[in-house]
């Protein structure tokens, strides 16, 4: 991972996340937390209103995300950090204790099953002592291709495309790309073997 900083006093941090280059999330003042604030308080009220009423949940989390196809379903409680760079298909499950972290796009492809307690992780502090000190950071996307089925408790780290209609074991962490159309686990993550229709 490169880290070469550009700190250009004319762009927003915001526009650095979005972009995938180096910013500074402390430094920022209110511009990065006033979206992660709001954003958390939408899952927040999601998580509230869920037990009571699962259609206005659902409603609440079509407004949060970016984009979102038909036939979501999910179980709270859900936490993210930015709503709107979120993007999910149609016939998507996504189970209990979905946590996604940062500003890098994350795409869940439709026909998706997510299994609780899986942790997609976009961000990446700088690994230079100084740089870290300074609060730089960068975010990278992660993308769930069509049909990714990813048991309990798996990690997707920054930058990881998982291709369509792959399988990742629970309790994996997935570091690199996984091609369509495997079973992959461990930590790392590697493939165990193909998957077919039969």
């Amino acid at each position: 991972m490169s880290e070469v900083i550009d700190d250009d006093p004319h762009r927003s941090e915001f526009d650095k996340l979005v972009n995938g280059d180096w910013f500074r999330y402390r430094q920022a003042g209110s511009e990065l937390t006033d979206r992660t604030d709001a954003t958390q308080a939408a899952c927040r009220e999601i998580n509230d209103v869920y037990p009571r009423n699962p259609r206005r949940a659902n409603e609440l989390m079509h407004a949060l995300l970016g984009s979102c196809g038909h036939n979501l379903d999910f179980r709270p409680p859900v936490y993210m950090d930015y709503g709107e760079r979120v993007r999910v298909g149609d016939n998507v499950f996504i189970n209990a204790g979905l946590l996604i972290l940062g500003g890098g796009l994350v795409t869940i492809g439709s026909d998706c099953l997510i299994g609780p307690d899986v942790r997609l992780y976009t961000p990446n502090h700088a690994l230079n002592p100084r740089l870290r000190r300074e609060g730089w950071e960068r975010s990278l996307p992660i993308t769930l291709e069509d049909n990714v089925w990813l048991g309990g408790s798996v990690v997707v780290c920054p930058g990881v495309t998982i291709g369509r209609d792959s399988v990742i074991g629970a309790g994996s962490v997935v570091t690199k790309d996984i091609p369509s159309g495997v079973l992959a686990a461990g930590n790392p993550a590697r493939i165990i073997r193909p998957l077919d229709d039969d």
